[in-house]
């Protein structure tokens, strides 16, 4: 069974930064492709940031990209989000999961249906 801990979130100024990290348990870290999403208040979830099992590859939508970088350190089982610029409508729930069986050809997704273990998910609030 995967664990995974979100932490760092909290109320930040516009304009602020936010380091959120993900701690997963087990083994199937290191072979995830994992994803960051969010979930503002009554939105839908939506996809922030995914990157490959090897770090090597990545995507973000649109809204941060240039604001927003996803790493992942295997070695500690953590991925991280580093948020910079924040913006009021960065405002949302953030998750982390992962994408535990892709198939060989799927770098990482960008669709929440295929992400098998989720977090409890991290407040993050962005005052103007």
């Amino acid at each position: 069974q995967v664990q995974l801990v979100e932490s760092g979130g909290g109320l930040v100024q516009a304009g602020g930064s936010l380091r959120l990290s993900c701690a997963a348990s087990g083994r199937t870290f290191i072979s995830a492709p994992m994803g960051w999403f969010r979930q503002a208040a009554g939105k839908e979830r939506e996809i922030v940031a995914t990157i490959s099992k090897s770090g090597g590859n990545t995507y973000y939508r649109d809204s941060v990209k240039g604001r927003f970088t996803i790493s992942r350190d295997n070695a500690k089982n953590t991925v991280y989000l580093q948020m910079n610029s924040l913006k009021p409508e960065d405002t949302a729930v953030y998750y982390c999961a992962a994408d535990r069986n892709p198939p060989v050809y799927r770098l990482y997704s960008i669709r929440p249906e295929e992400y098998d273990y989720w977090g409890q998910g991290t407040q993050v609030t962005v005052s103007s």
